[in-house]
């Protein structure tokens, strides 16, 4: 199965809020590299700080992160900055996010090694923390930043003190850029919950329930008790109810409503949905109800289809549905459109994306454009497409029984069984769905290496080698779709012997589709296969798909007799 695409957050901080120009230059180095979306560019005249947001495929970001550190070190003086906020360079912090398909201990090497490239490469030293800290007390920002730019030059040295990267004796050009924190944490969601009350009162009682700071314990258990101190004369805190949160309750006067007001530092564990029930919860104890959720800034897709599975499987729904589908419930269950529409395109990291990249997909086409592109003189999209898409279309309709199952009157005890089913196929169709245009692309390499120069003898080198990768390629994707479609006869046969009686027809032609994809899928590897040099890896090429022929031929025949027997 194709892995999940890798998408990173970067969020640095640039010690210069008031000058236009400057934040515009440092901003354009980010949108200088291809893949990279810029977010969000958030001044402050105050702080004399700019927060800048941008988000992409980790070797992307890491590039444009470098690129803009490099601008801010060139343009910003440290020695002329002063603003309320603490820092120490002209790109103070530079922190990795995990958004999609990567963890936040890659993140940590990624910003390890960002941080060793920008002290080598630009002579700007880099602390290291957070889950990139090479030591536990760097976890803290705090520490690295200690004494801030000010300090530096004492610290430099200094075996304790002196930082993880590009450590040297304090000089001119030290003083002007100053030193940066490079790191990675989690991913924050920033959330307020809309209360039908206007106290601001019960709204922080609500918020220190469920906040991970929790409340001062007070003498005699009551509200207005004088606050309980331990031995060293500190406060004696009783823990909310949810790790990882921070939460204050206020009125806002825009809407005229109280809300628990909560940023959730790790959503791996407190998760959105599992906030909300929990405010919810200790609201309903208060006598007051949450009537939304309002979120500020941007979420990673998993925080919704999390929420909606979450919310499915409350209801005992089948969570195999389409993602758009999994995120309405979402939406509709916290309540996110409230105060106004709630749209994902807008709101969803990876929707952002999705919607920058102009290039243009077969998947995204209406079924009659489909079918027109594929009538066309161009020999692209052909029988290899075709094949990914039937075999798309046989998980689809394999799926649609384990649906209709899982809703079934009188079946309600086997929803899981079924919505698990589900699960599986929609899985399947997402990795098939990849592979109608991945073939597309595969042929249009070939083309694209038939087309390089061949006046010399290292042109024509250069463009046979790259041929035959590209030949390789062209032949290694039908034999994914071919694998990628079997596992759609394991759906079928489950849903044949087991599923709705109604639809058992259905079942039957996901089977047939099934079995279209994955020969016309073999044709696609043999002629392809043909065109390789190496006839030793062309030969087992071949072999795989000769056997998965002969499985699926079986499969489709026995799957096929229980079907007509349901007739």
């Amino acid at each position: 199965m194709a892995r999940e695409k890798q998408i990173i957050e970067c969020v640095p901080n640039f010690s210069e809020g008031r000058n236009k120009d400057v934040i515009k230059q440092i901003t354009d180095e980010v949108e200088s590299v291809k893949g990279v979306k810029l977010l969000d560019v958030d001044p402050g005249e105050a702080t004399n700080r700019t927060v800048v947001t941008f988000v992409g495929e980790p070797s992307v970001v890491v590039e444009a992160a470098f690129r803009c550190v490099k601008k801010a070190a060139q343009l910003i003086d440290m020695r002329q900055h002063h603003g309320a906020h603490p820092r120490m360079g002209a790109t103070d912090v530079c922190p990795l996010i995990p958004v999609a398909g990567i963890t936040l201990e890659e993140c940590a090497v990624l910003a390890r090694q960002l941080a060793e490239r920008i002290a080598n490469e630009l002579q700007v030293p880099c602390y290291c923390y957070e889950a990139a800290a090479k030591t536990p007390e760097r976890k803290n920002l705090a520490i690295c930043r200690k004494g801030e730019y000010e300090g530096l030059p004492q610290r430099m040295t200094e075996p304790a003190e002196a930082p993880d990267y590009g450590a040297r004796e304090w000089d001119e050009q030290l003083a002007r850029t100053g030193c940066t924190a490079v790191g990675a944490r989690d991913f924050l969601i920033a959330t307020n919950f809309n209360l039908n009350t206007t106290s601001t009162r019960r709204a922080n009682a609500i918020a220190f329930d469920v906040r991970e700071k929790g409340r001062p314990m007070r003498e005699g258990g009551s509200p207005v008790g004088k606050p309980m101190k331990d031995e060293k004369g500190e406060v004696i805190m009783q823990p909310g109810t949810l790790k990882a949160t921070k939460a204050i309750g206020w009125f806002i006067d825009e809407y005229g409503i109280a809300q628990v007001s909560m940023n959730i530092t790790d959503i791996n564990i407190t998760p959105l949905h599992v906030a909300f029930d929990e405010v919810c919860r200790c609201a309903q104890n208060r006598g007051i109800r949450v009537t939304g959720t309002e979120i500020v800034g941007l979420i990673p897709k998993r925080t919704l289809l999390e929420a909606g599975t979450y919310f499915l499987k409350k209801q005992q729904r089948s969570t195999g549905i389409p993602e758009e589908d999994i995120i309405k419930i979402a939406i509709m269950s916290m309540g996110l459109d409230d105060l106004k529409p709630f749209n994902p395109r807008e709101k969803v990291i990876e929707y952002l994306l999705e919607d920058a990249d102009k290039t243009p997909k077969l998947i995204d086409l209406t079924v009659k454009e489909f079918a027109n592109e594929t009538s066309r003189e161009s020999p692209a999209p052909g029988g290899g497409t075709i094949s990914a898409y039937m075999g798309t279309l046989g998980a689809a309709l394999g799926t649609m029984v384990a649906n209709l199952s899982s809703h079934k009157a009188g079946w309600d005890a086997c929803w899981e069984e079924f919505s698990n089913w589900a699960e599986k196929g929609q899985a399947i169709q997402a990795e098939l769905m990849v592979l109608v245009d991945e073939d597309t692309e595969a042929f249009n390499r070939i083309m694209s290496a038939f087309g390089l120069p061949k006046g010399t003898d290292e042109e024509k080198a250069a463009r046979s080698q790259a041929i035959q990768e590209a030949t390789l390629f062209a032949t290694e994707v039908p034999l994914h779709t071919m694998k990628a479609s079997y596992k759609v006869f394991e759906l079928c046969r489950a849903m044949a012997e087991e599923g709705n009686p109604n639809s058992v027809s259905d079942a039957g032609v996901g089977v047939l589709a099934a079995r279209a994809a994955v020969l016309g899928a073999g044709l696609n590897v043999k002629i392809n296969a043909s065109g390789l040099k190496d006839k030793e890896t062309a030969a087992r090429l071949v072999a795989e798909a000769n056997q998965l022929i002969e499985k699926a031929n079986e499969a489709e025949a026995e799957i096929m007799k229980i079907v007509e027997a349901k007739l």
